[in-house]
């Protein structure tokens, strides 16, 4: 039985290994909102938030746990434990803004996530899925994340920005350096200046490149304009609440373009990944989808409450306050635990347990509510619809054929590789 004293959320081997469901059922019984003592990983104290209740109720606080930065820490900020420095994210990447800047952002960038917009992709998503399980079907056998779970995320970012399909392998390789540089499959073997590499270079490495390339579809969708969202974001313009005209930096613009990428890839490439693991160690639930055929509003909700790809966001508190009897200070580090309040059994019976019948399913994948809920909850949504009523249809008998490689990482919750088998069949699409 583990202790307290035994819990250590920055270690990433830990991470590498199993997601530590245990712990977190302890810390939502023990102490729902703990100080995590200083570690080698990360040698100062932070807050670790476990349970439903204070989870929902730090993202309904608006500023007082801000995304961006604390007072007293020199403008650095950011919502992973290790700050970044003021000018290099906060107050610049959406994710990492407060109200108005975020209300601005977002407003700015929303042409390309509302519900109309995504089902005007909807038959355009039905054929990616086709093409990407048409590429596997005759072979009986994939890597189920390369192969299935990593592309349609994938296809869908690049046709929603106007990337060309011939960079759609860029994409993939930014992503995984980006979120997985502290896993040795993702780093960069050198530095820039020959050093071995480490996980800060691969990350600054990979985010470098993106803006680069963002720069340059810019230049290229204004020389050019087509009917996707990168073209709209060269001139969009939205009016604030005093009156005042804004657009997006080049800079803005550009980082918006790396957090895109990520969250809109690395996300539902793992909730698909989890989701199928799942289903196999449910296998009740997954022949309900083959014998129907159909992925509810109500099972696509209950895969995303049971996978939670991210595992944590950091914030900061702005102001002394309390939050679950502890006392808060300002400047502090505050991480939001989504795995653990989603599986919190004071508000889901049976937690740990896949149940696609799950109604009025509030969970915390897309955020607790507030000003930053995901921007592409609906498109998130339609992509694990496909994708699993495309496997229950022409792939029911696939079954997982080795141990998941899981993300040496402890800030979302990732799969590298997944081998599966299944009986082979035919294209249907025409070559």
């Amino acid at each position: 039985m583990s202790t307290l004293a035994d819990i250590d959320l920055t270690d990433p081997d830990v991470f590498a290994e199993r997601m530590p469901h245990d712990w977190f059922d302890l810390l939502r019984r023990e102490a729902p909102v703990w100080e995590h003592p200083a570690t080698d990983e990360h040698p100062e104290p932070f807050w670790v938030v476990s349970s439903y209740e204070h989870i929902a109720e730090a993202h309904r606080s608006g500023t007082l746990f801000s995304h961006q930065t604390g007072p007293g820490r020199d403008g650095a900020g950011g919502i992973a434990l290790n700050d970044i420095a003021e000018g290099r994210g906060p107050g610049l990447q959406m994710v990492m803004t407060d109200p108005p800047q975020h209300t601005r952002y977002r407003k700015l960038v929303n042409t390309g996530f509302t519900p109309r917009m995504v089902r005007r992709m909807d038959e355009v998503m039905r054929l990616r899925t086709d093409i990407i399980l048409d590429r596997i079907c005759e072979r009986g056998s994939a890597d189920f994340v390369l192969d299935v779970a990593a592309e349609l995320p994938l296809m869908a970012i690049a046709d929603i920005i106007g990337v060309p399909d011939e960079d759609r392998h860029r994409l993939l390789d930014w992503s995984n350096r980006t979120i997985g540089g502290s896993d040795p499959e993702y780093q960069d073997p050198v530095d820039a200046d020959g050093t071995e590499g480490d996980h800060s270079s691969t990350y600054e490495t990979a985010m470098v490149e993106m803006a680069m390339y963002a720069h340059g579809l810019t230049d290229q969708k204004r020389a050019e304009p087509e009917d996707d969202l990168w073209t709209v974001l060269t001139s969009a313009t939205v009016t604030l609440d005093d009156g005042t005209v804004t657009e997006l930096t080049d800079l803005e613009r550009d980082l918006f373009f790396t957090l895109l990428l990520v969250a809109g890839n690395e996300t539902t490439r793992n909730a698909i990944s989890l989701g199928l693991m799942g289903f196999m160690d449910h296998p009740d639930q997954w022949a309900t989808v083959v014998e129907t055929r159909e992925m509810t509003e109500e099972a696509v909700d209950e895969i995303l409450r049971y996978t939670s790809p991210v595992n944590y966001f950091r914030r900061t508190a702005t102001a002394d306050t309390e939050l679950g009897g502890q006392q808060i200070r300002a400047g502090d580090k505050v991480t939001l635990w989504y795995p653990s309040g989603n599986r919190d059994e004071k508000v889901y019976d049976d937690p740990h347990r896949l149940d696609l019948t799950r109604t009025d399913n509030h969970h915390l994948a897309f955020g607790g509510g507030g000003a930053h809920f995901c921007l592409g909850a609906n498109l998130a949504r339609l992509e694990l619809k496909l994708i699993f009523e495309g496997l229950a249809t022409r792939m029911p008998d696939m079954v997982v054929t080795g141990p998941a490689d899981r993300l040496r990482m402890n800030f979302v919750n990732g799969i590298k590789h997944l081998p599966v088998a299944f009986t082979p069949g035919q294209p249907v699409l025409a070559v």
